[in-house]
C-alpha cells in the first residue's frame, strides 16, 4: 500500500491576517454610523472582501489532498459557514426587517419571506436587485459568492493538479488580464457586455488565489520581505483611492477605476505569498502570536455579526454628527462589543458545530 501524502503545513500567520481583513470591513461599516476625518478613504474597507474571496481560494488549493470525495468536500465547506449564518441571519432580521419599516431608516426594509429564503440557501448573492443581494443579513452576500466557489472549486483542483510554477504563473497573469479586458469592455461597449452576477465576478480573485497555491505548492518560495509586501500593498491602495477622487490629475485614472477589483486582487495576493513564504521557511511572524490567531478564528463570526450591532445601535442612537476624530470613541465600543458577540457565536455555534457536523472520518 502506498503511503498517504503528508499534509501540508498549516499557515498560521494567514489566520491573523484575517482578522485585519475583517477589521479593514469594520472600519467601513462604522462610517455609517460615526464617520471620521478619513471616511472616504475608510470606504475602501469594502475591497477587505477581496481578501477573503484571494484567501479562499488559496487555502482550499493549498490543503486539498488528493482522493478526497466531493461530497465529503462539500459536506465540510457546508459545515464551516452554514451554522453560523443562520445564527447571524435570525439575528439580523431583528435589526433589518419590520412589518411597516420606517421611510427614515433606510436599511430597514419590509418583510419579504422569498428574499429570507434564499439568502437562508445562500441564493441571493446571484441578484443585481439591492433588495435582493443585500437581502436578509446583508454581510452574507459575500457568503452566496463563497458557496458558488465552494461548487466549482473540486473541479478545478481536478484540472490544475498537474500545473507547477509555470502554470500557476500562467493562470494568474491570464485571470489578471480577462478581468481587466471585461471591465474595460463593460464600460465602453455597456450595450454588447453583459453584466455578470457578483458570483462570476469575483471569481477573479477566486481564481488568482488558486493559481497562487498552485505555485506555493510547486516550492515557488519568493524572498519578499513581509514588509515590502504591505508597503507594495499601502501605496497600490492609495493610488488607487487617489486617483478615484482626483482624476483629472491622472491619465489613467479611469482606467485604475474601472479594473480596481481586479488590482485589489493581485495586491493582496502579493501580500498573502510574502506572508506564507515567510511562514514555511520558518520565520518569525508576530501574526502568529496568540491574541491575533484567536482574533483571526473569530472573524468570520465577526464579519457576520459586527454589522448588525452597527445598524442596531444606529436605530436608537442615530448617526453620530459630523466627521469628526471624537467618534473614535464609537469605534472603540462598538469594536469591543462585536469581538465579544464573535467570541460567543465562535464558542457556542460555529466551532462546535463544525465539528460534529464534519464527521469523525
Amino acid at each position: 500500500m502506498r503511503a498517504a501524502k503528508p499534509r501540508v503545513p498549516r499557515v498560521e500567520s494567514l489566520t491573523g491576517l484575517r482578522w485585519w481583513a475583517a477589521f479593514f470591513v469594520f472600519t467601513h461599516h462604522m462610517t455609517n454610523l460615526a464617520p471620521l476625518p478619513i471616511a472616504e478613504f475608510l470606504k475602501w474597507g469594502t475591497s477587505g472582501v477581496t481578501f477573503f474571496f484571494v484567501l479562499s481560494g488559496f487555502v482550499l488549493t493549498w490543503s486539498a489532498r488528493p482522493g478526497t470525495k466531493i461530497r465529503t468536500f462539500y459536506r465540510r465547506r457546508f459545515a464551516r459557514i452554514w451554522p453560523a449564518h443562520m445564527v447571524a441571519l435570525l439575528l439580523a432580521v431583528f435589526v433589518f426587517y419590520r412589518p411597516d419599516p420606517d421611510p427614515s431608516m433606510p436599511w430597514i426594509k419590509p418583510l419579504a419571506v422569498g428574499v429570507l429564503l434564499l439568502s437562508v440557501v445562500l441564493l441571493h448573492g446571484w441578484s443585481n436587485d439591492p433588495t435582493i443581494i443585500w437581502g436578509g443579513n446583508p454581510a452574507s452576500w459575500t457568503l452566496s459568492v463563497e458557496a458558488f466557489f465552494y461548487a466549482y472549486h473540486p473541479f478545478v483542483q481536478r484540472a490544475t493538479a498537474r500545473l507547477r510554477v509555470a502554470g500557476g504563473a500562467i493562470m494568474c497573469a491570464s485571470i489578471v488580464v480577462i478581468g481587466c479586458a471585461y471591465y474595460l469592455a463593460l464600460f465602453h461597449f455597456p450595450k454588447t457586455v453583459p453584466v455578470f452576477p457578483q458570483p462570476v465576478l469575483h471569481s477573479v480573485a477566486f481564481l488568482f488565489g488558486i493559481g497562487l497555491a498552485i505555485m506555493i505548492r510547486s516550492q515557488w518560495r519568493p524572498r519578499l520581505p513581509v514588509w515590502v509586501a504591505f508597503l507594495i500593498f499601502a501605496v497600490g491602495l492609495f493610488t488607487l483611492y487617489y486617483t478615484g477622487e482626483h482624476p483629472a490629475q491622472f491619465p489613467l485614472a479611469t482606467t485604475l477605476g474601472l479594473t480596481q477589483r481586479v488590482w485589489l486582487t493581485v495586491l493582496y495576493g502579493i501580500v498573502i505569498v510574502a506572508v506564507v513564504s515567510r511562514d514555511l521557511r520558518g520565520g518569525r511572524s508576530w501574526l502568529r502570536s496568540r491574541p491575533l490567531v484567536a482574533l483571526g478564528q473569530w472573524s468570520y463570526s465577526f464579519y457576520l455579526v459586527h454589522a448588525t450591532l452597527i445598524y442596531a445601535v444606529r436605530e436608537f442612537n442615530g448617526l453620530q454628527g459630523p466627521r469628526s476624530s471624537d467618534n473614535l470613541t464609537w469605534y472603540a465600543g462598538l469594536l469591543v462589543l462585536s469581538i465579544f458577540a464573535s467570541w460567543l457565536l465562535y464558542k457556542f455555534v460555529e466551532h462546535p458545530l463544525e465539528r460534529r457536523l464534519r464527521g469523525s472520518r
